[in-house]
């Protein structure tokens, strides 16, 4: 512990104004890449689809937002989320809704399509917050669908919608959210019975991380060299989910205790596995299953303990060197001289041998966790 104590004295956080200039270079460089321009016959890998990898995308601009009040960020947001008329997956035939995986309209039931609500719903916040009227059409409009699809959700026996760790982080904040914002109750209660399932099918006791889903879990799927396979970026998105979420929960959520202790478990697993060079390879204990470093992972994992110090829920002394380390390499590695951030895992959904990510392989999903981890590095840093 001294150790410890001592490696943390020596530790610098960054000047708020540096990490301000670094968030400027990133997403100002994405922005002028990926310009929003909804059309016709959108498909949902385009840069103005509500699906997934955009959606992850703008959680990370709306927190960069938070601590810079840039509106240019602002108003890209709200951009994409007009041109997605504020829906997700867009049938209205609820007798063909699925939760599967699926890109196709009717999977409005399914996390991906579900993760562009967070968004929508903090646009509505700070818009209300603004003292626009909550009467009116354009802001009731913001609101709707994710209210319509998550009440219609909640009304079903069903609670296996979360059936792989991405989902978590797609939809938990949206549960949170809409609950805070309407006063309904069964938000916290369904958010907490679907969270349960989840743990439940994915959670190992042992290493205290998530499988990515049921396919992954061990002996069933084993790393090469017989291991147990916890892919970097799915443990990303559980340990990303459970800050927002204790981050707008009230204090006194009935199940506050379980989502602590859990991510208590997990910040100290994430902790154990990091790489010297300051990155989690994809496959988390197992290195040589697919070696190197990976940003969105990382990125997940410095915002999830980044939030933790700075809640206090997480001891300064022995998880700051973890963070600065991660931030060493997100910013001297990962960040490109032309603000495009590198090393990012192409979409998948575990760690494939012999898969090449370099230096220009980058995401929106990725731009995204490294927002939301910068945003913790100003409101910590000096």
């Amino acid at each position: 512990m001294l150790l410890l104590a001592s490696c943390a004295s020596k530790v610098q956080l960054p000047q708020r104004s540096e990490t301000l200039a670094i968030m400027q270079k990133v997403n100002d460089h994405w922005q002028a890449q990926h310009p929003i321009t909804p059309a016709n016959g959108w498909k949902p890998y385009a840069d103005y689809s509500p699906f997934w990898q955009n959606a992850a995308y703008h959680t990370g601009n709306l927190a960069a937002w938070q601590v810079t009040h840039n509106d240019q960020w602002l108003n890209y947001s709200r951009s994409w989320a007009e041109g997605a008329k504020w829906m997700g997956a867009t049938s209205n035939d609820t007798t063909k809704w699925k939760y599967s995986y699926g890109e196709k309209p009717e999977f409005v039931l399914f996390g991906d399509w579900q993760i562009c609500f967070q968004s929508y719903a903090e646009l509505w916040q700070i818009d209300k917050a603004a003292g626009l009227a909550d009467s009116d059409p354009r802001q009731v409009e913001k609101l709707a669908r994710a209210r319509s699809v998550m009440e219609y959700e909640m009304s079903t026996d069903k609670n296996d919608y979360w059936w792989w760790a991405d989902g978590l982080y797609m939809v938990m904040p949206v549960m949170v959210r809409l609950g805070n914002i309407t006063g309904n109750a069964q938000y916290g209660e369904k958010l907490f019975e679907y969270w349960n399932y989840a743990k439940n099918l994915m959670y190992d006791k042992e290493t205290h991380l998530f499988y990515r889903d049921g396919k992954y879990i061990y002996p069933k799927h084993k790393t090469a060299a017989g291991k147990k396979d916890f892919w970097a970026r799915g443990d990303g998105w559980v340990l990303a989910a459970m800050a927002r979420c204790m981050d707008e929960l009230p204090a006194d959520y009935a199940h506050m205790d379980e989502f602590r202790q859990t991510y208590l478990e997990m910040a100290a697993a994430v902790a154990a596995c990091q790489q010297p060079e300051g990155y989690w390879t994809r496959s988390m204990l197992d290195p040589d299953q697919a070696p190197g470093p990976e940003t969105s992972g990382t990125a997940f994992f410095t915002y999830g303990l980044l939030w933790g110090i700075r809640k206090g829920l997480l001891p300064r002394k022995e998880y700051l060197p973890v963070c600065m380390k991660a931030w060493k390499y997100l910013t001297e590695t990962a960040l490109q001289p032309d603000g495009s951030l590198g090393y990012v895992q192409p979409i998948g959904e575990r760690a494939i041998p012999g898969q090449t990510v370099d230096q220009k392989s980058t995401a929106p999903f990725g731009v995204g966790a490294f927002l939301l981890a910068a945003k913790e590095m100003v409101l910590l840093g000096k």
